[in-house]
């Protein structure tokens, strides 16, 4: 069942990666103490990058118990271990490599000089087994019910790297696919499919500048996923749009309160 999105407006891009910055921190403080632990799906993209780097400056940041908590990722570019393009290596320089995780749960998606090699399907069926061996009975199904599943918003509507008519996006079984062709380079990539990231209890969607805002009108407009992807990324408990005002600047005011701006 969708959840009905809230929309939260800031200023600047700066602005919203710090607010959202300060949310994870109280989302995840709030898992922890309920369930002694949380787990979160991180993002890539320059606004993924620019939340992770708010919160690696934030001062509230020790509050959360590193040591417990899960990292995931939503897609990655099926690239060799430490490219610089891979949303893990950009996650680690911006905010990991600081913190004390544990290693054990950090959740990296398989690199394409990894133990399956070249073979982008193998890897995303082990990126799959991997979330189901996670999965506790709780969880009603193939993947954990993550507390917070983050995804950036594309100018053409695509999250994580479900693009708007290719077949990942039209995957309703599996949970991790492989991607070939995908629009923006590298073609190659491992990705959650939307089943996988509507088992999360809350869906996080960033976009910020104005070349995302015909992209935030059309999903936030009724699209249909296939041609929308970004329509189609909901929590269980809850969907929430974080925007700053360039990347809300085609929205009908209706959608969110003045007072967000």
């Amino acid at each position: 069942m969708s959840t009905a999105p809230q929309l939260v407006v800031h200023r600047d891009k700066e602005l919203m990666a710090q607010a959202a910055a300060a949310r994870l921190i109280t989302r995840i403080v709030d898992a922890q103490s309920s369930r002694g632990e949380a787990s979160v799906v991180l993002t890539g993209g320059r606004n993924g990058k620019g939340l992770l780097a708010a919160l690696a400056a934030a001062p509230a940041r020790d509050a959360i118990d590193w040591s417990r908590l899960d990292l995931w990722w939503g897609d990655e570019r099926f690239l060799p271990e430490g490219d610089p393009d891979r949303n893990v290596t950009q996650a680690r320089e911006a905010l990991l490599d600081a913190v004390p995780l544990d290693p054990k749960r950090v959740h990296a998606m398989p690199a394409s000089d990894g133990p399956h090699g070249s073979d982008v399907e193998t890897a995303a069926a082990a990126y799959a087994a991997e979330l189901a061996a996670a999965a506790g009975p709780e969880d009603h199904g193939p993947v954990p019910a993550f507390d917070v599943l983050m995804l950036g918003v594309g100018p053409d509507t695509h999250v994580a790297s479900l693009f708007p008519e290719l077949p990942a996006v039209r995957e309703t079984e599996r949970t991790v696919v492989g991607v070939h062709g995908a629009p923006k380079p590298p073609p190659t990539r491992v990705t959650l499919t939307l089943p996988a990231i509507r088992a999360a209890r809350e869906v996080w969607l960033l976009a910020a500048g104005e070349d995302k805002a015909e992209a935030a009108a059309i999903a936030l407009s009724g699209a249909g996923e296939i041609q929308a992807p970004a329509a189609g990324a909901y929590g269980r408990t809850r969907t929430l749009w974080l925007l700053d005002a360039a990347a809300a600047s085609q929205l009908p005011r209706t959608l969110y309160p003045p007072a967000t701006a």
